[in-house]
This record gives C-alpha cells, sequence and structure tokens, in this order.
C-alpha cells in the first residue's frame, strides 16, 4: 500500500475526526473572543447570507404587502391615541375650565357671616395731615433727679441693716445704724457748749442786775454779755455740725443713715459688721415713678429734636408704648460718637419701663400734609406682592399692591396703588392675609 492510500485510509477513522473537530471548535472560540468588543456585550453570531434571504422570505410570505404586523399596528396605535387623549383632554381642561384660584388670585371671598365673625370693617382713604416723626435708639435710665446716692458721711462700723435690696422705702425712712467715734465726739462737744452757754446765761444775768442796781461795774456786765454771745455761737456751732451729717438727735456714738427721699432700694452695699469711711456708697434710691429715655441724636438730627417736642417711646423687647416729651438736649457734641445726648421724660406709674431696657423714640419732628392715607393697621405685607391694602372686589376683597410713604405710627401714606375716596378693609386686613395665604398653599399642593 502506497503512503497515499495509507493517509486516506487514516481520515476514515473516528479518531481523526474528534481531533479535527475540536480544533474547529477551539478556532471558533479563540475567533469570538477575538472579535468581542473590549468592556461590551459579546458580539453577535454572524448571520450566513442564506439565512438572511430565508428570513426575508418569511417575512414576505407573513405580510405580503411590507406592513407590519397587525398586533404592533394596534399596540401602535393604542399607545399613540392614549397620549393624544390625554394632551388633548388636558389641553381641553386648560382652555375650558378656569383654575381654582387662577382667575381670583389674590380674591379672598367671605360670607356675610364669616365677614361679622372677622369684625371687617371699611374706610375710605382720605387726605390727612401727618406728623413726621424721627426714629431714634435709645434706652431706659434712672431719672437722676429723683435718685439719691446714700453715704454714711462719718467713719464708723455697721450696727445693723435695716432695708434690703429691692424694698421701697418712705422719706427718712431708718436704713442703717453706725457706731461712729466721731459722732460721740461731736456729741460732747455739743453737751459741753450747752453747759457752757448755761452758765454764760446765769453770769451775765447776775452781772446785769447787779450793775442795774450800781453795785458793780459796768466793765463786768459787757464782758458777761460776751461771754454769753461766744457761748451761744459755740453751741449752735455744735448743734449744726451734727445736723450738717444728719446726726441731729440721737445719743453716744450711734448714727441713724435714713432715706433722703421715697423710692426704691435699686443698690445696697452694706452688711453687719463692715467698716465704713465718709464716702463709702452704702444706698442707691430713686422714685422710678418716673425714668428718662436716653438717646444719641447725629448733628443731622439736631434741627429736628429740641426741648419741649413730643416723643413716643416703644420698647424693642415688648409691644408697649408710652408718651413723652423731649426734656433735655446736650449742648455738646460727643468728641469718640459725634453725636449729642437727648432726654425724654417718661411717666412710670406701673413700673414697666426698667432702666437698662433698649427702646426706639419717635420724634414728632415735623408735620406734612398728604393725598391719601390709610390706617397703618390695613397695610398688610406678602412675599410677592410687597406691601397690599384689601379692597372690595365684587363678593370679595382683593389685594391690592401699593407703595406707602410717611408714616406716624397711626396712620401712614399711600403714593401709588390707591386713589383718595377709595374703599379699604381697615379692620380684619390680618385676617384676610391669613386666608389667601391658606388659599395659595392649598393651590400649591
Amino acid at each position: 500500500m502506497s503512503d497515499k492510500e495509507k493517509f486516506d485510509a487514516s481520515l476514515t477513522t473516528p479518531r481523526h475526526w474528534i481531533a479535527v473537530a475540536v480544533i474547529i471548535a477551539c478556532g471558533m472560540v479563540g475567533g469570538a473572543l477575538i472579535l468581542r468588543p473590549i468592556g461590551g456585550a459579546p458580539a453577535a453570531a454572524p448571520v450566513s447570507a442564506s439565512e438572511e434571504r430565508d428570513h426575508d422570505h418569511e417575512g414576505e410570505k407573513k405580510n405580503p404587502s411590507g406592513q407590519p404586523a397587525a398586533g404592533k399596528e394596534e399596540q401602535g396605535k393604542d399607545g399613540d391615541g392614549h397620549a393624544h387623549g390625554e394632551d388633548e383632554d388636558h389641553g381641553k381642561a386648560a382652555a375650558g375650565k378656569p383654575d381654582e384660584h387662577g382667575d381670583e388670585e389674590g380674591v379672598v371671598k367671605l360670607s356675610e357671616s364669616q365677614r361679622k365673625a372677622a369684625g371687617l370693617s371699611l374706610a375710605k382713604a382720605e387726605a390727612t395731615s401727618i406728623r413726621e416723626e424721627l426714629l431714634l435708639p435709645g434706652e431706659i435710665r434712672f431719672d437722676e433727679d429723683r435718685t439719691a446716692h446714700v453715704v454714711p458721711r462719718v467713719s464708723g462700723v455697721v450696727q445693723s441693716v435695716h432695708a434690703q435690696l429691692g424694698q421701697r422705702v418712705q422719706k427718712d425712712q431708718l436704713l442703717a445704724v453706725i457706731s461712729s467715734a466721731g459722732i460721740s465726739d461731736l456729741r460732747s462737744e455739743q453737751q459741753a457748749s450747752q453747759r457752757r452757754l448755761a452758765l454764760a446765761r446765769t453770769t451775765y444775768a447776775r452781772e446785769k442786775q447787779l450793775w442795774e442796781e450800781r453795785i458793780s461795774a459796768e466793765q463786768d456786765y459787757l464782758q458777761a454779755r460776751q461771754a454769753l454771745q461766744e457761748a451761744e455761737i459755740a453751741a449752735a456751732n455744735a448743734a449744726q455740725k451734727l445736723s450738717a451729717i444728719g446726726a441731729a438727735s440721737g445719743s453716744s456714738n450711734r448714727y441713724e443713715l435714713r432715706a433722703p427721699l421715697a423710692g426704691v432700694v435699686v443698690e445696697k452695699h452694706l452688711t453687719t459688721g463692715e467698716a465704713v469711711t465718709e464716702s463709702t456708697a452704702s444706698f442707691t434710691i430713686s422714685d422710678t415713678s418716673f425714668v428718662w429715655a436716653e438717646m444719641s441724636v447725629s448733628a443731622a438730627q439736631l434741627p429736628l429734636v429740641r426741648e419741649g417736642v413730643k416723643a413716643v417711646v416703644r420698647s424693642t423687647a415688648f409691644d408697649s408704648t408710652a408718651d413723652g416729651k423731649v426734656a433735655y438736649v446736650s449742648a455738646l457734641i460727643g468728641e469718640q460718637t459725634r453725636t449729642a445726648t437727648a432726654r425724654v421724660a417718661v411717666a412710670n406709674p406701673q413700673n414697666v419701663w426698667r432702666p437698662g431696657l433698649f427702646v426706639n423714640v419717635g420724634v414728632q419732628a415735623r408735620q406734612r400734609d398728604v393725598p391719601v392715607a390709610v390706617e397703618v393697621s390695613a397695610v398688610q405685607r406678602l412675599d410677592d406682592k410687597g406691601s397690599v391694602v384689601f379692597v372690595p372686589d365684587h363678593d370679595g376683597f382683593r389685594a391690592a399692591p401699593v407703595k406707602t410713604g410717611l408714616s406716624d405710627g397711626k396712620q401712614v401714606e399711600i403714593t401709588s396703588g390707591l386713589e383718595a375716596g377709595s374703599e379699604y378693609v381697615k379692620d380684619g386686613a390680618f385676617m384676610l392675609k391669613a386666608e389667601l395665604g391658606k388659599a395659595s398653599a392649598e393651590h400649591t399642593h
């Protein structure tokens, strides 16, 4: 058998065909790995031309007209038709059905019973005179004309304290008792002067009688009269020393410290057993029924702030106001602050205005006539419109945007947005603002 015949015979063996199949499979796998894109999905298996022709031929058999399948077409129509239907209905709703608040934006409708329950009242915008108000920051302070800083005026040791911090005291009420050696010396001097005065009086009376009876010489009488006068001066001097320090009454070394005026003990610096001197600050007593609102006035504002001008004091911590007058304007301007100090006297019967409280002081500077003005409570502020005034609109109330001008705290000038004679909501504007905000929130949701 030749070599060719042996090779042909080997090709017919099963082992050979298995090896060939393995080689072909390995080649196909290697080719697929080489042709696959990096990081992407595996490439689609190649389609033979015969398979392509068979697929096209099958499609022509199923749909000779070349149109897509009926099921798909109906599905596309349904989906497309549904979308077009929704858009059409939405457009109709937007064109034919009014929005719940769209046509009536900024309008609040209330029934007659709701208006009465809210306490709505109307007024007419009209011309008026408004006094311009100059607003200045200030602080409540003690009325210095009604405040006393009590000192012992003698040195000594505190025996007892009879007044406490915050206590209301009356004039001449006992505050403390001080044991003082100085008081003891002054009272000894007073007693000695009084005894010398008594002796001088007796001597004078005797010498006068003897001189009148011509028993003694006139010189003796004159000497007795001079001695009496000197004793009277010494006694008066000793009494005045005690009176000057408030120790006219009492005995021994006891010194009584008393209140010089009626008021409240706002400071206390004495305790039992403490040693004090003549200038030790012991108590501060102030009559708080009147206080001062002290403010700083710049040089440009000084022509508008004058003594006797009316002013309104407003608290920054709580809702409270008080009327007063400018009682004092400093004649000097501070070197550091470049401002002058002014004070407004404020009555404080209920002790509402406490020293140290920050306030705003509105000084009525000048008066001006305005063509249109409304009550301050009628002007409300909306986030999207700014300042508004509610005006009647058919069966509701509309928020009319306005611009404000001068104000005196009670009335405010309207520079635009409202004409003279127009009706507006005077009372209840805040309630309308709340209702409008509620309606806007519901419309947004």
